[in-house]
């Protein structure tokens, strides 16, 4: 079975970017056992990166076919393309730089600011919370965001859900500080297309996070700038148009 996998390196001179076939047994059962098979019988210098080998640590996300998958899970096919995750900066073959996305959640705050000691969470509390904290961090819904494409200061829809998450979270009392984080290259950014929602391994729906978020920031007196600037291009609301 023929694999053709998509190579990087920004440290070799001249930069150049190529694409190499490699045959791997026919039997592999996922793409992790069929990179490995390549490292370690063909090409010792294959870089990927993987981790528990069982989708839950998300360290192993590619592109296979122009699609984001976990190589652990998925099942490598007859003339795969394997290319790295896209918007985050390769730095070798199908390892990307993360500290991207780590800085995405530092903008959105994504961490419990002076939790309250006395406030005990219910079943109920923890259930509100549980499909966001499931995010394995793969980055996969960052790779897909169409946003992206035209502006590299957007959040995107890893950072914002992870936000919500936490403004979710009963013990937070700094709700409004990380609603305040999310106005500028944020939740009115997006286009709510949902490609975020369909590439999650996890099944979280960050589309519908980024929808709520955006209600509690209407909730908060923020207003959304695509109506106002609609508004003002055709001379403001008319009632009786």
């Amino acid at each position: 079975m023929k694999l053709t996998i998509q190579r990087f390196c920004k440290h070799r001179k001249p930069l150049k970017s190529i694409k190499a076939d490699y045959e791997v047994p026919e039997n592999s059962k996922t793409l992790l056992e069929a990179l490995t098979y390549i490292k370690t019988k063909i090409d010792g210098s294959l870089t990927f990166n993987s981790g528990c080998r069982s989708g839950v640590c998300g360290s192993c996300a590619v592109r296979v076919n122009g699609k984001e998958q976990l190589c652990c899970s998925y099942t490598p096919k007859e003339d795969d393309i394997i290319e790295p995750l896209s918007k985050t900066g390769t730095i070798k073959d199908l390892v990307v730089d993360n500290n991207i996305l780590q800085n995405t959640l530092k903008r959105v705050k994504s961490w419990l600011d002076k939790p309250s000691p006395i406030t005990k969470m219910s079943i109920e509390d923890e259930k509100r919370i549980e499909k966001q904290t499931d995010c394995i961090l793969c980055a996969s819904c960052y790779s897909v965001c169409p946003v992206l494409e035209i502006d590299s200061e957007f959040l995107g829809p890893f950072a914002l859900s992870r936000a919500y998450r936490y403004i979710n979270d009963i013990r937070c009392e700094e709700k409004k500080s990380k609603i305040d984080a999310l106005q500028i290259k944020g939740i009115w950014d997006c286009t709510l297309c949902g490609e975020c929602t369909l590439v999650c391994p996890q099944g979280i729906d960050p589309k519908n996070d980024i929808m709520l978020l955006q209600s509690k920031s209407v909730q908060l007196g923020y207003d959304n700038p695509n109506l106002s600037n609609t508004d003002n291009l055709f001379g403001g609301f008319n009632p009786d148009f």
